[in-house]
């Protein structure tokens, strides 16, 4: 394996907007390309936006969802990857033949679509299906995988793609700054964005706090660090539908290190350079040789019925 460029961008999406994303989208990615970097990750539904979907219904879900390959983005974003000799990585709706709809992922280079996969725990709108199956796929000479967001919060989901091969996951998000049972989260004021020229001091203390950042350093290094692996994290910025989202898309690497992290309130991509030697330097390698499987293969894959709440969809947490 080379050595490769890997930028990450965060950005203030359009809500069922694909247009002005997808103009957005290429934008930085041409950025990217020109600094040198060979792929740019965007965030969970960063083509057709997040939180309003919550809303639709399944008819408004299916005039916004796409076929893959077949669909208007991924022709666009090969566009831009053959434009601009990058590979590009985003996210949007999906539908197939049978109106089935989910949330999709995508990296497209020159030729065409590479890798797609369909979220294993989405929740936003009730008439999404879940997927059913990992994602790792060749890359440069790399090794990849795709989870999408809350698919990283289930620890077992890292660790079987990792299992698989990959050693470089892309982790998209549209995550903090909502409420949740745990001490200090919640939603951060949208006036503090409308104001952040003004005070960015304000702005950054909630960003960075437990709302945020603070909270997303509990738990992401060690999804890098446990299982050796390069996590590339994006994040919108700015409004999602009535939500106000905090960035901090970032490059981790195999030691838990965050080697590329945006800081920007603006529409902004970073870039860390992934290196081979990490991989097996990292102590996450020594404890996967170390592993003993037959001690804890049937507790893992006893029977379990899934269970998943999420607190800020309940109309009587929203306000």
């Amino acid at each position: 394996m080379n050595r490769i460029k890997i930028s990450t961008a965060q950005f203030e999406n359009h809500s069922g907007d694909k247009e002005y994303n997808l103009g957005v989208i290429e934008k930085l990615a041409g950025k990217a390309a020109l600094q040198g970097s060979q792929v740019i990750a965007f965030h969970e539904c960063s083509v057709t936006g997040y939180t309003f979907a919550r809303n639709l219904s399944k008819q408004q879900m299916l005039d916004l969802a796409e076929f893959i390959p077949d669909g208007e983005t991924v022709s666009r974003l090969k566009h831009i990857a053959e434009k601009n000799d990058i590979v590009v990585l985003a996210g949007l709706f999906e539908k197939d033949e049978k109106d089935n709809i989910f949330k999709a992922y995508v990296c497209v280079d020159r030729n065409g679509l590479v890798a797609k996969h369909r979220k294993l725990h989405p929740f936003i709108n009730k008439y999404i299906t879940p997927g059913n199956g990992y994602t790792v796929f060749d890359l440069l000479g790399w090794k990849c995988g795709i989870l999408i967001c809350y698919d990283n919060n289930v620890i077992e989901n890292v660790r079987a793609t990792k299992l698989l091969g990959a050693d470089i996951i892309f982790m998209p998000h549209v995550t903090m700054c909502t409420p949740s049972t745990r001490p200090g989260a919640g939603f951060v004021d949208p006036g503090l964005w409308k104001n952040r020229e003004n005070d960015p001091t304000s702005l950054r203390l909630e960003f960075d706090g437990m709302k945020g950042r603070a909270w997303l350093m509990k738990w992401l290094p060690s999804r890098a660090y446990d299982s050796a692996v390069y996590v590339i994290f994006s994040n919108p910025i700015g409004m999602d539908d009535d939500q106000l989202k905090n960035g901090c898309s970032m490059v981790i690497d195999p030691f838990g290190d965050i080697i590329a992290e945006c800081r920007s309130f603006d529409d902004s991509f970073e870039t860390a350079t992934v290196i081979p030697e990490k991989l097996v330097q990292a102590g996450g390698y020594r404890y996967l040789m170390a592993r003993r499987p037959g001690l804890y293969k049937d507790i893992i894959g006893q029977p379990h019925d899934p269970e998943q709440k999420v607190i800020w969809l309940d109309p009587d947490d929203r306000h």
